[in-house]
């Protein structure tokens, strides 16, 4: 790669933790979740508990989320720039789900440093996982055209299971599909899949623990090759 140096942007959907972020000098940028009216910058004044916290007796907070704009990520490139930066890997949340990725898009025009963006098909700590799969191959030489491969590649592969802590927000996000998640959840503690942008409740269990069982069992038996068809 000569003196070529890659660095790596994500958007705060990734939930990528800052210990990873730090340890890769991995930029985040936020995306803009209202509560209530009230505009806060994911992950930075506003994390998964507090973001709970909202929900008191009988109010449910109104929630919007936004993309970030154009100039956050223009901010972000020109931090890896001046830490040296030629190239840029930016990752995000699939543009089936958020106009995230138009802006990081929009923002590569305005920096004078190439930047390759990478739509991962998907959503939350996924797009952690293609970006760490990048940072490692940065690490091991690669370069930008492999680096984007490499990502690329680690999208294809993923299918994550999970739970959410007010499952009404999945339906009224508009990307559930034909899933309700919230009628799910009327039975039990509804565990949700997410193969690509594809949404389904894997199974509605009666608390907790057994939602961990099942995540565990659907990771042992998952393949990526089980995502075909």
């Amino acid at each position: 790669m000569g003196d070529r140096k890659i660095g790596i942007v994500v958007d705060s959907n990734s939930q990528m933790p800052a210990e990873l972020a730090e340890r890769h000098g991995i930029q985040i940028v936020p995306l803009t979740v209202v509560v209530d009216g009230v505009e806060f910058s994911e992950g930075v004044d506003i994390d998964a508990d507090s973001f709970y916290g909202f929900w008191t007796g009988d109010h449910a907070p109104r929630v919007e989320t936004s993309q970030p704009a154009p100039g956050a990520f223009v901010a972000a490139y020109e931090r890896l720039k001046a830490a040296g930066a030629t190239d840029i890997l930016s990752v995000h949340i699939t543009e089936s789900m958020s106009g995230t990725l138009n802006s990081a898009r929009l923002a590569s025009g305005m920096v004078d440093v190439p930047v390759r963006l990478v739509d991962t098909g998907t959503a939350s700590f996924g797009i952690s996982c293609c970006a760490w799969a990048a940072a490692d191959a940065i690490a091991a030489g690669a370069d930008l055209d492999t680096v984007a491969s490499v990502a690329q590649q680690r999208a294809a592969g993923l299918h994550t299971t999970f739970v959410v802590g007010v499952p009404s927000l999945i339906d009224r996000s508009g990307r559930s599909g034909d899933v309700s998640v919230q009628e799910a959840a009327s039975d039990g503690v509804p565990v949700l899949a997410m193969t690509g942008p594809d949404l389904s409740v894997l199974a509605t269990v009666t608390d907790l623990d057994a939602a961990v069982q099942a995540m565990v069992d659907d990771a042992l038996a998952w393949t990526p090759s089980s995502s075909a068809g």
